[in-house]
């Protein structure tokens, strides 16, 4: 697995992270030795500071920060909602072709990790645009009641950043993301998993855009879709 860098000046350095690949150490694998900012910290050799953060499942891109100062900025632009973020999703079923997602969600614990956290405490506001890109109807009957199969390409803009926002969203409306283990169609992820040899969340953060925090113009960071990608929008004629 390697790291490609999409920006870097003195400030700030941007990666396309690979799906699976964690973006720090975490005690929830103890076994895994990769990590996005040892791996990115080698590749650059400089240190560099998390302001954000992707599911270990999700790929696209990844902002660190590379001093103390620039991570502050940065990471009250993420808290403050001043940094746009993008992604494409492949999900069941042809979705809508707009729709503005305004459901409040708990807060996910973890058994070990939240084990003192209030579990009463009141959903909180989380909102997400979607767009829908592209469709496919597929001759497979992978639900015994349909004999064919639907998927859509949605575009996703986040406006809150809840944990696990996009997943549970597209839940919610009754499109989980093709790959989602936890929120998502077993069926569906069986089905691409043998006929596509698809193993991961299809879920990409494919464009970020900032205002630098040092010179102040706006900075537009996105990657092109890896080979999972490529090879799905190939075969669906895309």
């Amino acid at each position: 697995m390697s790291l490609r860098v999409l920006y870097q000046d003195q400030y700030l350095v941007a990666i396309d992270k690979p799906a699976g690949l964690l973006v720090h150490r975490s005690w929830l694998d103890k076994h895994e030795t990769r990590f996005a900012m040892q791996m990115t910290r080698d590749l650059i050799g400089k240190h560099v500071y998390p302001v954000h953060r992707l599911d270990r499942p999700t790929s696209g891109v990844l902002l660190f920060a590379l001093d103390p100062v620039t991570a502050r900025r940065l990471s009250e632009d993420f808290a403050l909602h001043r940094v746009q973020k993008e992604y494409l999703a492949l999900v069941r079923g042809w979705a809508p072709e707009q729709l503005y997602i305004d459901y409040p969600l708990k807060e996910e614990l973890d058994k070990i990790a939240d084990v003192f956290a209030d579990p009463d405490k009141p959903a909180q506001s989380a909102q997400t645009w979607l767009q829908r890109l592209q469709t496919i109807e597929l001759p497979h009957a992978v639900s015994p009641r349909h004999p064919s199969s639907r998927y859509s390409l949605v575009r996703l803009l986040p406006h809150t950043g809840r944990k696990h926002q996009l997943r549970r969203h597209l839940a919610h409306i009754s499109h989980p993301i093709v790959g989602d283990t936890t929120h998502g169609d077993g069926r569906h992820n069986r089905f691409f998993r043998e006929q596509f040899d698809c193993q991961r969340l299809m879920l990409c953060n494919s464009r970020l855009t900032v205002q630098h925090p040092v010179h102040g113009f706006p900075l537009c960071l996105k990657v092109e879709q890896d080979q999972q990608w490529k090879q799905l929008f190939e075969q669906f004629g895309w």
